[in-house]
């Protein structure tokens, strides 16, 4: 029979055993046992197995001639024959009703097949197919765990058959094969469901036998050598695979003599590979237990124990030995890399990742196997992570991943000297790492920074640690610096280390989403004093308590760290400045300073030497503290003093040396007194080995101290006796190997691992603080991300400044986003602002100047692209934390502006959609409408403007200058420039400002006005106005966006459109611009924002302060924008301020040609029937009134107009008069106020009644005339008396100036005029005369009116006095007299002092018309005034004549 092939399952990766599996006897392969079927399928398969290895031994000389030679001699048959023949017999009578499967043993049909294995007088061919048969049977699943102590001994029976085979060598192939399937029966005998009845013992036999193989395949064929490995490998894999289902517990097995003596020799694997067969009988080879007698003395309990920790520790551990080769062969990995060799360490470390990825969480529970991997395996991962192996660098990598991710909290400072010692050494050229170390390393280190909490558990558990070093910055710092690409084009290693970097932030931006609501963060401060080194936190696993403590400590570590730099410029005030800050008390005690020299990093270790080694009190004091804080336990006196002289450097004078040793003796005597009997012994001995170290390191010294000199020197110390020569003499080979260095490097951490440093570390890890486990929440990253925002910002930018590629762009973008992600979250601002530069720089729109094209270059750069898409995502996304970098935002806003690729609506607020009139088109409001485009047809054109203007000049033709047609490239770009700003959305950053934050708010305003530039009186370029236009309509809309917060914005938005408008004596569109949108500031915000609506109107007396030809130019239209604020606002205008700035534009157009119609209308909105007429602006109103009444400009009739709305203004007089009635104590006052009002009405219509058209002047009189006769305004008489001297004989006086000195044609029908004068002189005094008699000046006021009609009998009219004047004066003075007649008051009577009131009177009267006393007083009447008898009428008034006086 030819060779059987080796079976496929033996090379595939371990399957993982169903922990369900049936215990029912069924077979996976077969049908259920229970039926006659499977009885027969299985008695077949023994019988072609059986039937396999008779063919095969019949092949054989030696077998098959003997039997041939007696065939019908059964006794004559070899035992091994004769039991394979009675199996064959036997096996079809199994499985029947009598005797079924599960009751007969497996030894029963395992036992021929076993025996041919452990044969020696079996060739290889034979034993080949007896192994092949084992394997059949043993995959077939024959064997189940829960059929009886049979399927036990016969899984025994199987694994001492294999591990101890024996068989004939024909020739190598052969033997090849037998050692394959010997391989591939073992993994067979692991991978089956009754491997859990393997004891400790057979599973360390198998495990042992199979490494055995794996040396002998050294000098066979690769073949081998291949398949005996990867066995060995899935060997582990199943047996670790158990790990997490067993408990620890066990008994150690009863293969550990052997295991140890393998750790203890490795020459055994190396021996096999060196000789190879060899050694070996030329026809024999065994490959067995070399310690056969181990079970018997481990017991009977020990063999039937099932597998568990006590096995997988011993094969960790052989594993971990397998790395210590090298020092077994005379090489080491750290100094000599490029000579070891590198495939025995990969394989081991290959099976110990393999046991570690199936072991996980669950090693932890281990004690021993933890012990392990803390200590020997990773001591023995920082020896080869220093490898020049790439790939051993890259395996001893992944195992420190899976130890994270699985073992972390175990592991917190062995985690922490690997990256000190291997990553960060080899991460960076500058310590002599090849590329190939470098591009490893980095992978290595991007791989731990994309565990999501990685890096946030370094800071915490090791950057927040005093005693331990800064790791998450320099990760940080190290993935920054790699990331940069210095005089040189980016590589692969750039962009591995920007993976990292971006991995560390996308990390932090995703940890945002799941933050608390209640989480913030609160400033520190030490506010009394506290042992910093006894700091502890009540509970490492609760957030509530970690988080404060973490943020303390490295609080107190920062402190530390400024401390420092103040001891080490000057120790005196470095101590100070500790106190000052409450790390040290007030009164320094020596603890508290000697932790701060222990745990301190950064401190001058020379400084440090120097005040320990001091004579002071205190400073002696401080060294035992010092010293005090040191773990000698168990440790070599070389290495505590190592250890010890690694903090500080030794002083030079010999008294210091003394003093400084004497605490370390002290120190290490009470710890590790080991064979020392005193402290003395260790002070000499330590003093010693200072002196030969010194001898045996000083280039100096040329002969040097040999071992007998040394231990000759020692004679006698340790109490008078001698040191064993075994310890002197380990001493001294110490320190030949291993200088103590004296001046250790300065700073914070290690280079490299020495064997002094790893005991040290040991140490630490018992007593170090418990490791804190981060989960999603970012408790950390604002104090993580304030570290490394600032050198992340700068590598991302200058990969994406030096990238080439697409995929490299998006990293980057992704990385830019997610900072601005973090800063937001976190109220960076600062950093946001850097962000915010640095892309803009990246748009090439800041300098797109310089680009003959710039649409079409812009369109054709992905880079420029991205950056434009980032930052405005960024401005519409986080606007919130933007400050300065607003300035960055808008320069590129500007720049697409100039080149007309902005959206219509950038310039728009958020109403103006719904404000429009119902009868606008969308972009085309009605010419009453204030908006963008109606503003822009009034001043200077802009140029075309949208993309699509863009693309219309591009396609025009010229007729001046004829332009090609753009080419396919040309419109692509285009195509991409206009997707590229329809994904930006710049509009809704304006639009959406209203929910900035208010500062954020303030700072774009800023920055548009610093944009916009200052405005100068000399004209500037029409770019520079077009910018300052835009500018200006950004600044409005955001403005009218937040009306809501208008007092954030107010101040600066009126100081810069007042500069614009003081400044500019011409028209232009900036000045248009500034004015009306102050105008429709006013007309949105007067609704909204009563408080401000002062402020706001006094704004618009800017408009009052533009240049006459400003002014001139835009009348019209601001004219029609107050009518509208008015007509939409006037009854939120309250205060007198706000209306009169109102009136004044408004009277301002009285004079205007266009503009006085409308405003006339507005004036006419506010008077008409008094709707909006108030004590605020009533004599506000009536001064406009008076304007336009006095205007030329138009026709009369509107200042007849005027002139009615001043007279039915006494109206509201009258309404307000009579509703003062129930003001309560305010009535004197309201109504003082009403008679003021009315005073200034009648004044101003006395100015208007001089007005030169008749029209006017007579309706005005008329007017007047209403005034002062009508009802319902209480006055006073001394009011009249004002109305009378400032008002009508005032008027009366000037109507007779103008009618003496001026032309007829300039005032024509003057004599009309000043009849209805003398009119409404008469018609008043006759009305008021009776209120007025009783006063003093009565008599002032007669004689005023009685010079007034004498006045008037004589003026000349066109060079003639006035028939009508002379007709109409005596008659109305006749009838006054009368009147005063009748009334008693106008009678003859003595005074004393002067003349009296009828002789003054008839004075006047005659000059005026010498009859009328006649008239007046007849004959008789006279007579009796002569005689002094009153008339019978008239005597009751006599008594009440006034005095002339």
């Amino acid at each position: 029979m030819g060779r059987p092939r080796l079976q496929n399952s033996a090379i595939n990766p371990i399957e993982e055993e169903s922990p369900d599996a049936a215990e029912d006897g069924s077979l996976p392969p077969l049908p259920p046992s229970g039926g006659p079927a499977a009885a027969a399928d299985l008695s077949c398969v023994i019988c072609s197995e059986v039937s396999a290895v008779l063919a095969v031994m019949r092949r054989n000389v030696r077998w098959g001639g003997r039997y041939a030679s007696a065939a019908d001699d059964h006794h004559l048959e070899h035992s091994l024959v004769q039991s394979l023949k009675s199996l064959r017999r036997q096996v079809f009578s199994w499985g029947d009703a009598r005797r079924p499967w599960c009751t007969i043993e497996p030894s029963a049909f395992l036992r021929p097949f076993v025996d041919v294995v452990q044969s020696d007088e079996t060739g290889a061919p034979i034993t080949g197919v007896a192994l092949s048969s084992l394997y059949k049977i043993l995959t077939l699943d024959l064997l189940e765990p829960g059929s009886g102590t049979g399927v036990e001994a016969g899984m025994h029976l199987v694994v001492e058959a294999v591990t101890s085979c024996r068989f004939e060598v024909i020739d190598p192939a052969s033997e090849e094969t037998v050692l394959m399937k010997i391989l591939q029966v073992m993994l067979a005998i692991m991978r089956s469901q009754a491997s859990i009845m393997l004891s400790n013992q057979h599973v360390c036999t198998i495990f042992n036998t199979c490494f055995r193989i794996v040396h002998q395949a050294g000098t066979k064929g690769e073949l081998l050598q291949r398949f005996s490995r990867h066995t060995m490998h899935e060997l582990v894999r199943c047996i670790f695979s158990h790990l997490p289902h067993v408990e620890d517990g066990g008994r150690p097995p009863s293969l550990k003599p052997e295991i140890g003596a393998t750790d203890k020799d490795q020459a055994f694997g190396i021996k096999q590979v060196e000789n190879g067969n060899g050694s070996a009988e030329p026809t024999d080879t065994s490959v067995r237990d070399d310690n056969p007698g181990s079970e018997a003395e481990n017991g009977v309990r020990t063999m039937v124990e099932p597998y568990g920790i006590s096995c997988m520790v011993e094969i960790f551990h052989f594993l971990c030995s397998l790395l210590n080769v090298a020092d077994h062969i005379g090489m080491s990995p750290a100094t000599n890399q490029i000579a070891f060799d590198e495939d025995m360490p990969l394989f081991a470390l290959g099976m110990i990742n393999s046991a570690i990825e199936l072991g996980g969480p669950s090693i932890s529970k281990h004690p021993k196997l933890l012990s392990l991997i803390q200590d020997e395996l990773f001591r023995n991962l920082m020896q080869f992570g220093l490898s020049m192996s790439p790939l051993i660098l890259s395996m001893v990598c992944s195992i420190v991943l899976n130890l994270y991710r699985h073992l972390r909290t175990k592991l917190k400072l062995q985690l922490e000297a690997f990256f000190s010692c291997v990553i960060l050494r080899l991460a960076q050229s500058r310590y002599g790492a090849s590329y190939h170390q470098q591009e490893v390393a980095m992978e290595a280190l991007v791989d731990f920074c994309r565990q999501k909490t990685f890096m946030a558990e370094m800071y915490a558990n090791l950057d927040c640690d005093i005693t331990c070093s800064n790791m998450f910055e320099e990760l940080a710092n190290l993935l920054s610096r790699s990331a940069f690409p210095i005089n040189c084009p980016l590589s692969s290693m750039h962009v591995l280390a920007l993976d990292g970097l971006i991995a560390v932030i996308q990390g932090m931006a995703d940890r945002i989403g799941n933050a608390s609501p209640s989480f913030e963060q609160s400033p520190l401060e030490l506010e009394e004093y506290s042992p910093f080194w006894t700091v502890k936190c009540a509970n490492y696993s609760d957030p509530e308590h970690w988080v404060k403590f973490v943020r303390r400590r490295k609080y107190i570590k920062r402190r530390l760290m400024i401390g420092a730099d103040h001891f080490n410029r000057d120790p005196k005030k470095g101590l100070e400045f500790l106190q000052g800050t409450h790390l040290l008390p007030e009164k320094l005690d020596p603890q508290s300073v000697a932790c701060f020299f222990r745990y301190t990093a950064g401190l001058d270790k020379n400084l440090v030497g120097d005040f320990l080694g001091n004579h002071d009190e205190f400073c002696v004091q401080v060294l035992h503290e010092f010293a005090w804080t040191f773990d000698f336990q168990d440790m070599n006196l070389d290495t505590a003093l190592r250890l010890f002289l690694e903090t500080f450097r030794l002083p030079g004078e010999s008294q210091k040396i003394q003093r400084v040793l004497e605490a370390f003796s002290e120190r290490y005597y009470e710890q590790s007194p080991q064979i020392l009997v005193d402290k003395d012994a260790a002070l000499v001995l330590a003093y010693s080995l200072i002196m030969l170290n010194t001898d045996q390191h000083n280039v100096q010294v040329k002969k040097k101290m040999t071992e007998e000199d040394f231990i000759r020197n020692n004679r006698r110390i340790n109490g008078g006796n001698d040191l064993p020569r075994e310890f002197l003499s380990e001493l001294y080979h110490s320190i030949c190997r291993n200088e103590i260095r004296t001046a250790p490097e300065q700073g914070f951490g290690f280079t490299e691992m020495s064997p002094s440093r790893w005991i040290d570390l040991m140490q630490k890890s018992k007593k170090t603080s418990p490791y804190i486990v981060c989960d999603s929440r970012p408790f950390l990253d604002r104090d993580m991300f304030a570290i490394m925002s600032g050198p992340t910002i700068a590598a991302i930018s200058v990969v994406f400044d030096y990238a080439e590629h697409e995929e490299v762009f998006l990293t980057c973008v992704d990385g830019f986003l997610a900072v601005a992600k973090i800063s937001a979250y976190h109220h960076l601002e600062d950093v946001l602002d850097d962000l915010v530069v640095s892309l803009c720089k990246f748009t090439t729109l800041l300098n797109s100047s310089l680009v003959d094209e710039p649409v079409t270059a812009f369109g054709d750069d992905i880079k420029a692209r991205l950056a434009t898409e980032t930052v405005f995502s960024i401005a519409n996304r986080y606007g919130d934390c933007i400050r300065t970098g607003w300035r960055n935002i808008l320069d590129c806003i500007l720049r697409l502006h100039k080149l007309g690729l902005l959206p219509a609506r950038v310039a728009s607020d958020a109403a103006d959609d719904s404000e429009l009139p119902p009868d606008s088109v969308h972009g085309k409001p009605v010419p009453s409408s204030l908006s963008t485009s109606h503003i822009q047809t009034m001043g200077t054109p802009r140029r075309s403007s949208g993309l699509m203007g863009r693309f219309s000049q591009l396609l025009s033709l010229d007729t001046e200058e004829p332009r090609l047609q753009p080419t396919e490239q040309q419109l692509a770009a285009h195509q991409r420039t206009m997707q590229t700003i329809q994904k930006c959305r710049i509009d809704s950053i304006f639009i959406e400002s209203k929910f900035l934050h208010a500062d954020s708010l303030m700072q774009i305003a800023r920055a548009l006005i610093w944009a916009a530039g200052r405005p100068q009186k000399v004209s500037s370029s029409p770019d520079d106005e077009d910018t300052a236009v835009f500018c200006l309509e950004l600044l409005i809309a955001i403005t009218l966006n937040n009306r809501d917060r208008i007092g954030l914005l107010w101040q600066g938005v009126y100081e810069h459109i007042a500069n614009i408008v003081q400044s500019t004596v011409m028209p232009c569109a900036l000045v248009e611009k500034a004015v009306f949108g102050l105008l429709r500031i006013c007309q949105r915000l007067l609704p909204y924002k009563e408080n401000l609506a002062d402020e706001l109107l006094r704004s618009l007396q800017l408009v009052l302060k533009l240049d006459a030809r400003v002014a001139d130019a835009y009348c019209e239209n601001i004219t029609q924008e107050v009518t509208r604020l008015v007509k939409a606002n006037a009854a939120h205008i309250k205060s007198q301020m706000g209306w009169r700035t109102i009136t004044s534009l408004l009277s301002i157009t009285a004079r205007h040609p266009e503009a006085s119609e409308i405003g006339f209308e507005a004036l006419l909105f506010i008077m008409s029937e008094g709707a909006h007429l108030s004590p605020a602006n009533y004599v506000l109103c009536i001064e406009a009134s008076r304007q336009f009444a006095e205007s030329r400009v138009g026709l009369t009739d509107r200042s007849v107009r005027a002139l009615d709305l001043m007279a039915e203004s006494m109206n509201c007089l009258a309404r307000w008069s009579h509703e003062t009635g129930n003001a309560g104590p305010e009535t004197d006052k309201i109504s003082e106020g009403i008679r003021e009002m009315w005073l200034r009405l009648v004044q101003a219509l006395r100015k208007i009644c001089l007005d030169q058209r008749e029209e006017v002047r007579n309706h005005a009189l008329a007017s007047l005339q209403r005034c002062l006769v009508g009802d319902g305004v209480c006055l006073l008489p001394s009011t009249w008396l004002q109305a009378f001297d400032l008002v009508i004989f005032t008027m009366l006086d000037d109507l007779l100036e103008i009618a003496q000195n001026h032309s007829q044609k300039d005032y024509r029908n003057m004599e009309g005029t000043l009849l209805h004068a003398m009119k409404l002189l008469s018609k008043v005094f006759l009305q008021q005369w009776q209120d007025l008699f009783g006063l003093s000046s009565f008599c002032k006021l007669w004689l005023g009116v009685l010079s007034r009609l004498e006045k008037y009998m004589k003026v000349k009219v066109r060079g003639k006095k006035s028939d009508k004047l002379q007709e109409l004066i005596p008659e109305l003075l006749k009838n006054t007299l009368l009147m005063m007649k009748s009334k008693g008051i106008l009678a003859k009577r003595s005074t004393i002092g002067g003349d009296s009131l009828w002789e003054l009177t008839w004075l006047h009267v005659n000059n005026i018309a010498p009859s009328l006393q006649s008239e007046v007083f007849p004959g008789q009447e006279m007579e009796q005034l002569h005689s002094g008898v009153q008339p019978e009428g008239n005597r009751s008034g006599l008594l009440a004549e006034p005095s002339a006086s």
